[in-house]
């Protein structure tokens, strides 16, 4: 009788492993399911940064590009030859009163009205409708 109650007990304990071996593959199984699920979720996150990462890279480089030099126009210059005088070159004369008018405000000229004086080797200028003796370039 010992016998047949011992035997009954390590059935029921063989019973018993076997289900618990079932469970702990069930939960192996949903495991694996849920981390392969993760991954894939990783591996769509992943490429989703990957590509946006490839569009901020390709938006840089459209917006690095410079528009094609353009060719300097042609620049028109005007001569006044004066007897005494050889030549004025009246470009040269408007950018000098320029460069002198900032010389001695510290200011840039916007509009600039030149008055050239052959006769006397000078050029007056007025800055904004303002003049004065001192605003003068030798030709």
């Amino acid at each position: 009788m010992a016998v047949k109650k011992t035997e009954e007990k390590v059935e029921a304990v063989k019973a018993a492993a076997e289900k618990k071996t079932e469970e702990v593959k069930a939960v192996a199984k949903k495991a694996a399911t849920a981390t392969k699920t993760k991954a894939a979720a990783a591996k769509t996150a992943v490429k989703a940064k990957a590509d946006t990462a490839k569009k901020k890279a390709a938006e840089k480089k459209t917006a690095a590009k410079k528009p094609a030099a353009k060719k300097a126009a042609a620049k028109d210059e005007v001569f006044v030859q004066v007897e005494g005088v050889n030549e004025i070159n009246v470009a040269a004369v408007v950018d000098a009163a320029k460069a002198d008018y900032k010389a001695k405000s510290g200011k840039a000229a916007k509009a600039v009205t030149v008055y050239v004086k052959p006769a006397e080797g000078v050029a007056y200028y007025t800055v904004a409708g303002k003049g004065s003796d001192d605003y003068k370039v030798d030709l």
